[in-house]
Formats: structure tokens, C-alpha cells, sequence
């Protein structure tokens, strides 16, 4: 399965988001994402990817939930996912019912991803403290699952309290949409293979030839703490987002592709935020790597 990013970012998000997410869809995609960012700081503690800058990108954003509810509405067929959502800043009964509304929308196509974030301005702005970040992730996961799995409803946690309540709106995929935990680090990979339906990796264009290798690497972690926490790997699915740097060749990109695919990572998305601008341009793009 190969998808895209939706152009959500930079100039693009101004242009048809819904006639980008058909087009591509009848071009071939099986899945289209979004991305998540609150802000970007003028003067960062930490910039984006171990530099000390946010991309210009970032400074113009349509909101995720937002976003893949008009691609659900455009669509019939492709999955719906997020790649990621920063999961702490959320009140989770709040998204739980946005994520449970979009699955429904759609027809059962969700693919919620989350992640813990990293811009200290952003969690200043959410009101969220960045040290209880994976704290709030784990407990936000086991919110989601009562909301979608029970009723009534009722958790009492650290962070959130949810008083035993009737929610009749469940997803349409049964018993929830699959959740995905986005992660690189060990701390990361082994939430992942304690809790998640599924990984979302992440390789560059261009990168390093030995990219699979990586990988594998990161996916040995995950499968040792499934199997510690009694799971079965097999079970945990990967996506894997290739994320497109400024100046990169679709060539390259078309390598990235065949060299996952070879290597067991047959479902892939595409994010061509900083390689092209407007929706023409992202969908000529996706039209030469779904249909060469």
C-alpha cells in the first residue's frame, strides 16, 4: 500500500485539499496522512530534526482532524491516518469522540498515530508540562480504549478523570481503529511493543543506503518487548513514512520505495511537504510513483 501526506503545510494548505485526496485516491493511493504541529517559535530551544531552526513550512498548518475529515468525505476506499498526532496535548475524551466521529464519517478507515512530541513552545502553548509527556501518552491510551471499548465509561488517572458516563458512539472498526505509536528511540519502540496495534518508522530521501538495516535495528526492540509483555510481533503492523527533503529527485524517492518493499516494508507513505509546492505539483508526483 503506498499513500501521501495530505498537503496540509506551507502554501499548499491553501489550495483543495478534498480535490487532492480524490485525485490521489483514483490515482492509485491506499492511504492518505496528516501531520501534526501547534506553532512555530521564532526563537526555538530545539528546532525541527537536530537542527536549530523550524522549517518555514510549520509556520502555516491545517489543522489534522480537520484536514482528514474532509479527505473522509472526499474518499471512499483510502485509509485515513495520522502521522503524528502529539498525543499530550489532547483532552482525550474531547479527541476520543473526533477520532470516533472520523472513523465513522468514513466508513471505518481510521489509523490514529501518535506520538509525544518535542517543541518545548508548543507544550508551553498546549498548557501541557513537556516531563509528563509520555506519562500523558500512556494514559490518553488507556482513555481511548475505555471510550471506544465500554459503556458506561469510566477511567480515574493521574492526568484525566472520566465519571461513569454513557458514550453510545463507538467506532465503526470493531473493537477500535489499530493505534499506532510513532518512535525511534528505545524508550519509544518498546511502548510500541507494549501497547500498539502498529509502528509508524520513518526513513529520508535522500538517506543513507543502509536505511533497511536500520530499521530492522529498531524493529528488534519492538519485537522483544511485545514478546516480553506476552504479544505476539507478528501482530504489530509497520508503516513506514519516507519524508522528502528539499531538492531530492523522484528517482530517489522510487528507489527509497522499491529498496523498503524489497526488504518486507510493502506499506509506505509518501511526504512531499518540502520537496514540492501546490497540489498540482504533489499530484503529478504521486501519478509518476503509483503509475510508473
Amino acid at each position: 500500500m503506498l499513500g501521501f501526506a495530505l498537503p496540509q503545510f506551507g502554501k499548499s494548505a491553501y489550495d483543495d485539499i478534498a480535490r487532492f485526496a480524490s485525485t490521489a485516491e483514483r490515482l492509485g493511493a491506499g492511504s492518505l496522512w496528516v501531520g501534526d504541529r501547534l506553532l512555530a517559535p521564532t526563537h526555538p530551544v530545539r528546532g525541527y530534526a537536530g537542527t536549530d531552526s523550524i522549517p518555514a513550512e510549520f509556520r502555516t498548518v491545517l489543522d489534522p482532524l480537520v484536514a482528514l475529515t474532509v479527505a473522509a468525505t472526499a474518499t471512499t476506499t483510502a485509509r485515513l491516518g495520522s502521522n503524528v498526532l502529539v498525543a499530550p496535548w489532547y483532552p482525550p475524551v474531547a479527541l476520543a469522540r473526533q477520532l470516533t466521529s472520523i472513523d465513522v464519517v468514513s466508513g471505518g478507515r481510521l489509523l490514529p498515530g501518535f506520538g509525544i512530541g518535542w517543541s518545548p513552545e508548543e507544550f508551553e502553548a498546549a498548557g501541557v508540562p513537556l516531563r509528563e509527556r509520555g506519562a500523558r501518552l500512556d494514559e490518553l491510551l488507556d482513555v481511548l480504549a475505555a471510550m471506544w471499548t465500554t459503556n458506561p465509561v469510566e477511567h480515574r488517572g493521574r492526568h484525566w478523570t472520566v465519571p461513569p458516563s454513557w458514550v453510545d458512539l463507538k467506532p465503526a472498526q470493531r473493537p477500535h481503529p489499530p493505534i499506532y505509536l510513532g518512535a525511534f528511540t528505545p524508550p519509544g519502540l518498546t511502548r510500541v511493543g507494549r501497547r500498539a496495534d502498529g509502528w509508524l518508522a520513518v526513513v529520508q530521501v535522500p538517506g543513507r543506503t543502509h536505511r533497511a538495516d536500520e530499521l530492522e535495528q529498531q524493529r528488534a526492540v519492538i519485537d522483544e518487548a511485545a514478546r516480553a509483555a506476552g504479544r505476539d510481533p507478528r501482530a504489530i503492523h509497520t508503516f513506514v513514512r519516507v519524508n522528502v527533503a528539499a531538492g531530492s529527485r523522484i528517482e530517489q524517492v522510487a528507489e527509497t520505495l522499491r529498496l523498503l518493499t524489497d526488504n518486507g516494508y510493502e506499506d509506505t507513505f509518501v511526504d512531499l511537504m518540502f520537496a514540492v509546492s501546490g497540489i498540482d505539483e504533489h499530484l503529478e508526483w504521486a501519478d509518476r510513483l503509483l503509475n510508473p
